[in-house]
């Protein structure tokens, strides 16, 4: 309930304050398990996704978030869970594995932080790891405008968020090569929906 109430009124605030627009939110499968691999570039981008896709999203979110109690059970509220950074966290991958197998929607950034530049960058395998662990299809999604928010330039940009099709792991999830082949096809497919807008 609280998830679907904050999800209006960010989608209020975000068509009003920055002319969003959304397409493709029909490739996003109605049920079952799912991944949306999303390009990031902003602490907006987790809310800017999720009051706009048509299912609730779950994040990793780095622990650090999670430091002042009152926020932690705000965004855990909304679907986020802890991440330790810069490791192989066993808890936080339970936890997403889980959510999969319970036919859940997982928010996944491939590139694994924020770019600065605004540009697409390489991708890690984490992506392909849950599509294959999960055998679910992933959604690459294109999020544009939002490194601009509240800069010098321009206050309040236009932004725009593309669903693409999805997106299914055929390989050997044993196989790294096929993993990293896979996360790059996501990111190079993340790439065209952002320069096509």
């Amino acid at each position: 309930m609280f998830y679907r109430t904050l999800a209006v009124i960010l989608r209020f605030i975000f068509k009003l304050c920055f002319n969003a627009k959304v397409t493709g939110r029909e490739n996003v499968p109605k049920e079952g398990a799912v991944i949306m691999a999303a390009n990031h570039m902003s602490n907006f981008d987790p809310p800017f996704l999720g009051c706009f896709s048509p299912r609730p999203v779950n994040y990793m979110a780095k622990i650090e978030l999670f430091e002042n109690k009152i926020f932690a059970s705000i965004i855990s509220a909304l679907g986020a869970f802890p991440v330790k950074r810069g490791q192989a966290d066993k808890g936080a991958i339970k936890k997403a594995a889980s959510l999969l197998k319970s036919g859940e929607t997982l928010g996944i950034f491939p590139e694994g932080t924020r770019s600065k530049t605004g540009e697409v960058q390489k991708g890690e395998i984490g992506v392909a790891m849950f599509a294959s662990m999960a055998n679910a299809p992933v959604v690459p999604v294109a999020i544009i405008g939002t490194n601009e928010m509240f800069s010098e330039k321009k206050k309040f940009p236009d932004l725009t968020l593309i669903f693409g099709e999805p997106m299914f792991f055929e390989g050997n999830r044993k196989n790294k090569e096929d993993l990293e082949k896979f996360s790059e096809q996501v990111i190079e497919e993340i790439k065209k929906l952002k320069n096509r807008e």
